[in-house]
Order: C-alpha cells, then structure tokens, then sequence
C-alpha cells in the first residue's frame, strides 16, 4: 500500500470513527433523561480535556519558537487537525476565512455548469450569506446544488456557521431561502433516516478508464447514475430521463450541430429526448424537462459524487 493509499484509508476510517460517535449519541435520545444527559455531559467533559490538551501542546510548541506560519499552515491543512482545531476554538483561520476557502473547493462543480457562488455576508450571529450566479441561479436543480454542494464544504469547514442563506438575484421573485445547518460542535442527535430512502453524504465514487464523449452507468449506495465525461470534467446524473422515465444506460454524447466544440448533448437511448451535459442536463426539446445532476467533486485527491437524503432507484 503506497502513502496515497494509507491516507486515504485514514481518512475513511477516521470518517466511520465520527459517524459511530454521532450514533452512539443518538441512540440516547429517547432513553430516560439522566441517561441521556449523562451520556452528553460524559462526551462533552472528554471533549473539554482533550481540547485543554491540545492547547497546552499548541502553546509548548509556540514557546519554543517552533510554531510559525509555516507550521500553523501544514495543521490547518491537515482535516483531522483541523477538524479538533475548530472544534476547540484553536484553528489559526476566522470563519470568513474558512467559508472563502471552502467556497472555493465547490467552485469547480458550480463552474461546471456554468455557474459560480458569491459570498456576500458572514454575520456575527453565524449566518452565511450567498447568491447563487450564472446558469446555477436559474437551474430548477439549484436547491440540490446548495444543500449537497455548497452546504457540506461550508459545514465541514466551518461547522460554527448557524445557517447559509441564500438571495436571489435582483431579478427573480420570491424572498430568499434559509437552509439551516448543523453545527458539529451543537448536535447531539443525528436525524433520523425516513423508512425507504437512501442517506445522504458524499460517497467515492471509480472514474478509472472513463474517457473523454463516454457515457458510463454506475451504482453507488444503492443510487442508480450516470457518468459523462467532456474532456476533463466529469458531471454525474440520476440515471432517469425525465422525459420517458427510462434508464439512461446506453445513452451517448454528441455535439449538438453548430455548436462549439467541446459541447456535449446526451441523447436518451428510450425516446431520443436531448438534455445538455454542461448546463446541469437542462432539456432541449423540452424546457420543463431536464437531468437531476448529482455534485461530483475532486477532494483530496478522491472523487466524490453527492447523494440527497432519498434517491428513488
């Protein structure tokens, strides 16, 4: 196993170590009320000891002259590291900081479609402001794009945001929408999962051999998509043309006549319906039709694809 590899494997392991505190925590709620409250006060004294700990070897470091730009760089860039900094109020970067920086990582799946994100405000109460520009804010996907993209990096970055409020643009209607967010450091209680549905997260997902004009159907948690790749972006969809409510295995990609080179049109192998890859599978036959993308992001050197609380497959 080469270190890329062991990282990776960390990474995991160190993901499935949170997911089990969390659900450990859940499985209190509901009991008798002292259980539950000493089984809280139980983690939150354990949390309190080690973030003194963590201090106290902060402040060892910085008293020996070793703790300097570079050194504070390399802990924060490190997610585990990160992660208890921020937990424990030590993380050398503000929450502004932390928000532009995750903002920056989802930037690649929102350019994908010929969108961007501008962040307009982080209040003292801990509310992120955005808006939504380019082909995103009138995507009828939008809200996906938000709560699966946007949403999970600011909250892994900045798990003290209290909720991401997003405006409209000067020329839509209707007021704006407020999508609460957990913070790691409040919840005690993880929802639970509706009876059917699949849970939401990021999942890996394997782009090896996809080339580039290749159509490829995978499975990933149980959630039925498909791949497309356009020279050296990747989008992924629901694997169901709106139109005919068909399976999209099979389907290819063209380019749409007169159209730049680089464009990609999917063509539905069921009833022949055209969607647009690039523009967040927006119909071209049919303007109240279009593909459900699913947010699929290089991080850490993993592919990752987006899956929203309940995909019907």
């Amino acid at each position: 196993m080469n270190q890329r590899e062991a990282d990776e494997t960390e990474t995991h392991d160190l993901r499935a170590t949170g997911e089990r505190i969390e659900s450990l925590l859940a499985s209190f709620a509901g009991n008798v009320l002292p259980v539950q409250e000493r089984a809280e006060e139980l983690v939150r004294l354990v949390s309190e000891l080690h973030g003194a700990g963590l201090r106290r070897v902060l402040e060892i470091v910085d008293d020996a002259g070793l703790l300097g730009p570079e050194l504070l760089d390399q802990l924060a860039g490190d997610d585990l590291v990160a992660s208890l900094l921020i937990v424990h109020g030590l993380h050398p970067d503000g929450v502004e900081t932390r928000v532009r920086r995750a903002l920056d990582e989802v930037r690649p799946y929102l350019g994908s479609h010929g969108g961007d994100v501008e962040l307009l405000d982080v209040t003292e109460a801990g509310v992120v402001r955005l808006r939504l520009v380019g082909s995103c804010q009138s995507c009828p996907s939008s809200p996906v794009t938000l709560k699966l993209a946007v949403e999970g990096a600011i909250e892994a970055a900045a798990p003290e945001v209290t909720a991401i409020e997003c405006d409209e643009a000067p020329a839509a209607a209707g007021a704006a929408t407020l999508i609460p967010v957990e913070s790691l450091m409040m919840r005690t209680r993880a929802p639970e999962p509706i009876a059917g549905e699949q849970a939401g997260g990021w999942h890996a997902v394997e782009l090896t051999g996809l080339r580039s004009g290749e159509v490829r159907r995978v499975t990933v948690s149980d959630a039925d998509m498909v791949l497309c790749r356009v020279g050296s972006a990747t989008y992924a969809y629901r694997d169901r043309c709106p139109a005919c409510s068909s399976s999209l295995a099979g389907a290819s990609l063209q380019r749409a006549p007169g159209a730049p080179v680089g464009s990609a049109v999917l063509t539905c192998p069921g009833c022949g319906g055209h969607y647009d890859v690039q523009r967040a599978g927006a119909g071209l036959d049919r303007s109240d039709a279009h593909l459900e993308p699913l947010p699929l992001l290089e991080r850490d050197g993993l592919v990752e694809v987006a899956l929203p609380g309940a995909v019907a497959v």
